[in-house]
C-alpha cells in the first residue's frame, strides 16, 4: 500500500508539472518570464509589476534574464530551460526578434501560450504583446529634439541593438519622424552600444569628435542614454541636446543636473503586470488582446514631479 501511494503521488506530481502547475506550491499555476536582462533598473521595475500581478492572481512566477542585453545565446538557453519545466505559459522579451522562433514553435506545439513583453518577435505565435508603442514614442522624442535644437542641424542616435523590436522600432520611429517633418535636420549616424553605458560613452565621444557641429543625440534606452550623457560631459560638450529613453535614478539625476534635456519613460511596472495577467488568461484558454499598449510619457525637469509622471518613473 505504501509503495502504491508513493507511485500514485509521483504520477500526481508529474501531472501537475505537465499541466503547468507547480508541485512545490500545490495548485498554483506556474508562469515563466524570460527578460532581456537584469542590469538596468527598468527590468527590476518590470519584475515588480509581474510580482504584483502574480500575488493578485494567485500564481507562481519566475523572472530571469541574461547578465546583459548582448547575450542572445544565453537567453535562448533560458527559454529552452523554461520550456522543459512545462509552465502554463511563458512571457518572453526577445533580444533577437527571430532567433527564438524555433523554440517558440515548440512551445506552441506543446500548447504553452507565449506572451511577448517589451519587445516582440517576428512571428504570430505570441498570443499577445505587452509593450510600449516604440515607434510613436521615438517619434515624440524626435519632436522634442527638433523643438530644442530649433528645427535644424545635425543629430545622432546611439541605440542598444539592431536585433530586438525595441532597438529597431525606436531608431525607425525617430528617423521617420525627422525625415517626414524636419527636412532641415540631418541624422549623421546611428550607432549601437549594446545597451552598455561604458561602450555607449566611447561611441558618443567618437561621434562628437567626428562631428564638432553636432546639435543633439538621442539615446534609445537606459544604458544608451546614460552613456551619451557621460560622453557629452567628458567631452565638455554641454551645448549638445540629449534626449533619452527610460528613466531610473541616473537619468533623473542627469535631468536635474541639466545634462539630459528630457526622456521618454515607459510604464515598466505596467508591462510586467499586463504580461502576467495576459499569460494567466491565455493559459486558461480565455481571449487576450493581441496588442497591449502599456503607454509612454515624455518627462523633463518641468513635469517629472507631476503625479501622473512620477508614478511611472522608477529608481
Amino acid at each position: 500500500m505504501f509503495t502504491r501511494r508513493l507511485f500514485l503521488g509521483a504520477i500526481s506530481a508529474a501531472a501537475l508539472l505537465a499541466s503547468g502547475f507547480s508541485a512545490s506550491s500545490q495548485d498554483k499555476m506556474y508562469i515563466a518570464l524570460i527578460s532581456k536582462g537584469f542590469q538596468h533598473q527598468f527590468w527590476q521595475a518590470v519584475k515588480a509589476g509581474a510580482d504584483k500581478a502574480a500575488a493578485e492572481l494567485g500564481v507562481e512566477v519566475t523572472f530571469e534574464g541574461p547578465d546583459n542585453e548582448t547575450m542572445v545565446d544565453r537567453q535562448i538557453d533560458m527559454l529552452s530551460a523554461a520550456l522543459a519545466k512545462k509552465p502554463a505559459a511563458i512571457g518572453f522579451a526577445a533580444l533577437d526578434s527571430q532567433a527564438a522562433i524555433p523554440l517558440l514553435k515548440q512551445a506552441d506545439e506543446a500548447g504553452i501560450p507565449i506572451i511577448a513583453f517589451d519587445s516582440g518577435v517576428d512571428s504570430d505565435i505570441p498570443k499577445a504583446t505587452a509593450a510600449t508603442d516604440n515607434l510613436a514614442a521615438a517619434a515624440l522624442a524626435a519632436d522634442k529634439m527638433a523643438e530644442l535644437i530649433g528645427g535644424s542641424g545635425k543629430v545622432a542616435i546611439v541605440a542598444h541593438d539592431q536585433t530586438s523590436r525595441t532597438g529597431i522600432d525606436r531608431v525607425e520611429g525617430f528617423q521617420k519622424q525627422v525625415e517626414e517633418k524636419y527636412p532641415d535636420i540631418e541624422i549623421v549616424t546611428v550607432q549601437y552600444g549594446g545597451g552598455d553605458h561604458l561602450k555607449s560613452t566611447e561611441i558618443t565621444k567618437s561621434i562628437l569628435q567626428a562631428n564638432p557641429d553636432l546639435k543633439g543625440i538621442f539615446g534609445a534606452n537606459e544604458g544608451s542614454a546614460i552613456g551619451v550623457v557621460n560622453g557629452v560631459r567628458e567631452m565638455n560638450r554641454t551645448d549638445v541636446v540629449v534626449i533619452g529613453y527610460d528613466s531610473g535614478a541616473q537619468q533623473k539625476q542627469a535631468i536635474k543636473d541639466g545634462l539630459l534635456a528630457g526622456a521618454i519613460t515607459q510604464n515598466p511596472v505596467g508591462i510586467g503586470y499586463e504580461t502576467v495577467k495576459a499569460a494567466v488568461a491565455a493559459a486558461k484558454g480565455e481571449p487576450v488582446q493581441k496588442e497591449i499598449d502599456t503607454g509612454f510619457y515624455y518627462y523633463d525637469k518641468n513635469n517629472m514631479d507631476d503625479p501622473e509622471i512620477a508614478a511611472v518613473l522608477y529608481d
